[in-house]
Parts: C-alpha cells; structure tokens; sequence
C-alpha cells in the first residue's frame, strides 16, 4: 500500500508532496483510498463534504469505531503526516482479519477532505464542515491563490458544492474516533518510545497582517522618502520569535505575499500569514497581542497602514478522558511496549470532531522531530508498531 500511494502527488525538483484539495493529485488519492475499500469487500461512500469512507458492517446500526486520517498535504510537505494514518487504517483492519477477530460494531476508515488547508487557506475544511465549526456560507467564500473558488474547485472535480454542510446524522452513528499520525515532535525520540497517546491539542490559530505602504522606484527613490511595508513587516517576523520565547510557545510566519512583486519596486503591499501556538489559551493570547503590538508600532514608525485579521482559530482540544484512558488500559494489556501520554502543537481532524464525538489519538515516533517537509521520517518498525497497536485497540473497542 505505501509503495503504491507514494509516488502520487510528489513534486520532482523537491521530492515534496503537492497532494492539494481537489487537484489531480487529490483525485489519484481519492482512487487508491476507493481501490483499498473494494479491495477488502468493504462499502466506499464519498459524504456531503467530499469525505471518503469505507465500512465493516453496517454503519446506520450506530455507535461505531471509525479511524483514518487525510491524504493531503502542505507545499512539499513529507509521506507520512496524514497517509500514515489512513494506510495503518487498513493495515490494521488486516491484521484484524488474521487474528480472527470477531467485528461486532460497525468498523469505518475515514480520508478526511483538504485537512491542510494548503489550497483554500483554511485547516480541516472537511471534518469542520462536517462537525458544523465551517458554515456552508463559509465555505463556498473560500478562494484559492488564483482566485478560483471552492465550490468551482469541486466542480471542476466532479463533485457537487451545493451539498456542504453539517452531517449529524453521520456523527450520530460514531461511537469512537481514533487517528493514527506520525508524531510532529520529538517527545518520543527523546523517550526512546515507539508508540504514544495524545492527551490535548495546544489552542492554535492563524493571523494575516497586511502592511500597506506605497509603490515606487527602488533606484530613484530616496531611504527618507520611502513608506515601504517590507520594513515593518522583516521587524514584526523577529518580534514573534522574541514573543514566542517568553511565552514558551511557538509562532511563524511561514508564508507571504508581495505586490507588485518586482525586483526593482519598492512593495506597496506585504501580507503575511502568523501561525502561533502555545500550551494555554492566556500564553497564546500574550504572544499574539504582543506581536500585534509590536507590528503596529514598526508600522507607524515606518508610515505604513497595518490591518491584522484572524482567519481561524482552534482552542485547546482535551481528548476524550475515557477514551483516552481506554486506550492506555487496551495497550497496557496488549503490547511490552511503554505508552506514554503527551500534548501536541498540531491541529488534527481528530480536534475538531471532539466537541461532537470522542476522539482520541495515537502518535508513532518521528526520530527527527521533522515535519511538513520532505525529510519526515518514520521507520518501518516503528510504523510496524503503530500498525500493531492501532489494531489492539481496534480490537478492544470493537471486537469480542
């Protein structure tokens, strides 16, 4: 399975992948996740919200057990985060089947739609739509970097548009969502475990700030003369670094925009993009009103006009405490291995179904800690463990 999926989506020059909502590389996606269900007898439906599943068993009989993850990525982002999970998905349901053990609720294995946000601009589209945190409104104004809309992208991919929108009758019939991911840190690196338990989601969000000054020449035009935003901005991107570091939290400024754009003309406008995450609301409230302060401040030294909005936010997300301890008892009796519980900065589907189901979460060991880049990295024994435990817990939650 993961030499089959590999290939798709990657970029040649980067080694990258570039697997965006409703591209080709997501349609490709879409067909081996499809190919995998039948392959397995199991049922493959496409929701509402372009989420594909694949079921054991007869879902409409509630209270089912349902894992997986997402296939797409960030701009050359790595093979494992999100892919990680949907193939232990069904390399765990195999490893079921050899067991013999006996499935007596509905089993389901979910690829959750545009979970990156690399396209539209905004995290978990599918499972937000889903979970009714993303109005359909919403939605259908999302555009991409071309100004191609959502619904055209849908379109365009043989999808409708006009059904977004929230599903409770599908979150009704979940009982349990578990989802496998390679770790986005190095907390089990550091602990020599292969395998971990989440416990929370650091609240997290995403900031864009335009700094607005005045086109002109870059050879004619004097220092003293100029209002350029690329100042204020380049002095904003340190301050985040300095207000991240008292705080004991992280922010960055990962992604930017510059009209006009030319070598030789001063910008007339610079946009850029604050992702910043912390371990508690009031820490993450700190380091972006002390961004924010400073950016004002190097704006109007600078006489450049700065507008600041925040274009989506997550606030901490505490797993469910008795499915997360359920998941701890199940792998306590199953495997030698040690199990750690620990935190995590990243946003995940599993976040933002919390509020409507129990979700919880299961890491396998990064030895690098890299990730959202080409040189993420699991090994296959420790992929092999995921797989294993992914499976123990299948069982205990859904087996007799």
């Amino acid at each position: 399975m993961w030499a089959e999926l590999l290939p798709v989506g990657r970029s040649s020059a980067s080694g990258g992948y570039r697997r965006y909502a409703w591209t080709g590389a997501d349609t490709d996606c879409r067909a081996w996740f499809r190919e995998q269900a039948e392959a397995r007898g199991l049922a493959h439906e496409t929701d509402r919200n372009g989420n594909q599943w694949a079921w054991l068993g007869d879902p409409a009989a509630g209270n089912a057990v349902v894992t997986g993850s997402h296939l797409d990525s960030v701009p050359d982002g790595g093979a494992f985060d999100g892919p990680l999970g949907v193939v232990s998905a069904f390399a765990a349901l195999d490893e079921l089947r050899g067991r013999g053990a006996r499935v007596t609720r509905p089993l389901g294995i979910v690829n959750f739609g545009d979970e990156e946000g690399a396209r539209f601009g905004l995290a978990c589209v599918g499972s937000r739509l889903t979970a009714g945190a993303l109005t359909a409104e919403q939605a259908h104004r999302l555009t991409d970097g071309d100004g191609i809309t959502l619904p055209q992208a849908m379109e365009t991919a043989g999808y409708d548009p006009d059904t977004l929108g929230p599903d409770p009758e599908r979150l009704a019939r979940i009982g349990a969502f578990v989802e496998l991911h390679v770790e986005q840190g190095r907390a089990l690196d550091l602990s020599g475990d292969r395998i971990g338990i989440a416990s929370a989601i650091w609240p997290h969000g995403r900031w864009r700030f335009d700094f607005r000054g005045e086109a002109n020449h870059a050879g004619t035009t004097r220092l003293a003369d100029r209002h350029d935003p690329m100042l204020p901005y380049a002095e904003t991107v340190l301050a985040a670094r300095r207000e991240a570091e008292l705080a004991g939290a992280v922010a960055t400024f990962g992604k930017i925009g510059v009209e006009p754009n030319g070598v030789n003309a001063i910008p007339s406008l610079v946009r850029g993009w604050l992702d910043s995450r912390a371990a508690d609301q009031a820490s993450l409230d700190t380091v972006v009103t002390g961004i924010e302060k400073a950016a004002r401040e190097y704006a109007a030294a600078r006489g450049v006009d700065l507008d600041v909005v925040r274009e989506s936010f997550t606030p901490v997300v505490e797993f469910d405490h008795a499915l997360r301890d359920e998941l701890a008892r199940i792998l306590g009796t199953r495997t030698e291995l040690k199990v750690p519980v620990l935190g995590t900065g990243a946003g995940h589907d599993a976040g933002i179904l919390s509020d409507r189901i129990p979700t919880a979460m299961l890491f396998v060991r990064n030895p690098t800690g890299v990730s959202h880049s080409p040189a993420e990295y699991a090994a296959e024994d420790d992929c092999v463990a995921g797989v294993n435990a992914l499976a123990d817990v299948l069982e205990g939650l859904a087996c007799t």
